[in-house]
């Protein structure tokens, strides 16, 4: 069934885009929840980092209106368990993961500190790594063609290689400060800065 998802303080809601009619809801997330929840084929990822962190795997399939219209906390017998693995520590306060295969890329706060999770097992390939030559982050990170792109406030653009480890490509510089994530187009990579 089609859902539309939505995070916000203290809870994650479905909603039925041809009604609006709320079909599930959970909490566990923190206060003023800013990055966006992203999905594949099998769950939902949706994570919070104000005054807290809070990251949490929902299955699509075990979250429907015949369970109920709210779920219960984690560990409740009576029904399926939607949580297929959470994981509390270095979220994202600004920018909105990156869910690129099976990895999903995250950064903690709004520092370049980077968590990359096998979305399989929840468990860290990259484990808050700090990304030289970025300093502050509030764009999303970018996947395209086998690479990941990072942007810091201070202009720098990080490029690293999809893959299980952190391996770095390139850094390049440019005279202007970041805060909105790159957009590729084709061959080309485009960046709103402060001035250009």
């Amino acid at each position: 069934k089609a859902q539309v998802l939505t995070t916000a303080t203290g809870k994650i809601r479905s909603y039925d885009p041809l009604t609006g009619k709320l079909l599930w809801e959970h909490g566990g997330l923190t206060r003023n929840v800013i990055p966006s929840p992203v999905a594949d084929q099998e769950k939902v990822y949706c994570m919070s980092g104000f005054q807290g962190s809070a990251l949490m795997a929902i299955w699509l399939d075990k979250v429907s209106p015949a369970l109920s219209s709210t779920l219960p906390a984690v560990g409740h017998t009576d029904r399926v368990e939607p949580i297929a693995w959470t994981y509390n520590k270095s979220t994202p306060y600004v920018p909105s993961p990156l869910l690129y295969g099976n990895h999903l890329y995250f950064f903690a706060g709004n520092n370049a500190t980077l968590t990359c999770l096998d979305t399989k097992t929840g468990k860290p390939l990259i484990d808050a790594e700090r990304i030289e030559d970025l300093q502050g982050v509030y764009a999303s990170p970018l996947g395209a063609n086998g690479r990941v792109y990072l942007i810091g406030r201070n202009g720098v653009t990080v490029v690293l290689k999809q893959s299980d480890q952190l391996e770095k490509v390139a850094s390049n510089r440019l005279d202007d400060r970041y805060d909105a994530p790159p957009a590729a187009v084709g061959k080309e990579l485009f960046l709103r800065g402060r001035e250009n």
